[in-house]
């Protein structure tokens, strides 16, 4: 069976480093801030694109809402003449039997 002891490490393994309690040469620090920018370069611009979809997905909705309402207000106005035609019909010529 296989043997359940942990092995060490072939090579060393990355440990956390506080800038300012390890004494770190300057070069150093620049390294680490170089590495780090990058990192949050690269993050930003996911962020940036997840931010442009969801900007265009909400406006997209917005101006569906405000299509279709602009839609069936103008339903409406023609229902409406439509009632006014059919009442104007129905009364037909005032006479003075009426």
């Amino acid at each position: 069976m296989a043997d359940k002891t942990p092995k060490e490490p072939s090579a060393p393994v990355a440990t956390r480093i506080d800038p300012m309690k390890e004494g770190l040469s300057q070069e150093q620090i620049h390294f680490i801030r170089q590495v780090e920018l990058q990192q949050w370069k690269k993050k930003t611009q996911k962020l940036r694109a997840r931010n442009v979809v969801t900007g265009l997905a909400i406006g997209a909705l917005v101006l569906g809402i405000y299509g279709y309402t602009f839609y069936s207000v103008s339903q409406e106005r023609i229902m409406d003449e439509m009632d006014e035609e059919a009442k104007r019909r129905t009364q037909g010529p005032k006479t003075g039997a009426n």
